[in-house]
């Protein structure tokens, strides 16, 4: 190791093209791994075998499928994220403190947005799938 680089060096920062691209998936892969000892992740995920198919049945259009499966995805990618938000805050110190807590009730706040985002946009679809002639 050259004296520039430090005792801590990230040899994905220098990987380039398809040898990067397959390193970055393995790390997507572990952290879908992760994710899934989450209990929330894994009902989300249960939900999206049922959501997922059922978006392309539903949606009478490529935007309404994709409006459907969209926010199903995103519930699943925020819940990931507040995971990881905690993941963070927990490794910093297990102690109370009111950042600790705002951090992780910003980040359940999202979950929750993304909930409500996702049960709107399936309301809307099922209400003009039941009232449109």
């Amino acid at each position: 190791m050259t004296p520039e680089k430090s005792a801590h060096h990230n040899a994905q920062k220098e990987r380039r093209g398809l040898n990067r691209l397959i390193h970055a998936a393995g790390y997507s892969w572990a952290g879908l791994k992760a994710g899934w000892h989450e209990a929330a992740f894994r009902q989300e995920v249960l939900a999206s075998m049922v959501m997922l198919p059922l978006a392309f049945w539903l949606g009478r259009s490529w935007v309404e499928v994709a409006l459907l499966a969209g926010s199903v995805l995103l519930v699943m990618m925020v819940e990931l994220l507040n995971t990881a938000i905690e993941s963070v805050v927990d490794r910093v110190g297990p102690e109370w403190h009111d950042l600790s807590k705002r951090a992780k009730d910003m980040g359940s706040a999202a979950v929750l947005l993304a909930m409500v985002l996702c049960g709107g946009i399936w309301a809307a679809s099922l209400w003009q799938l039941t009232h449109t002639p």
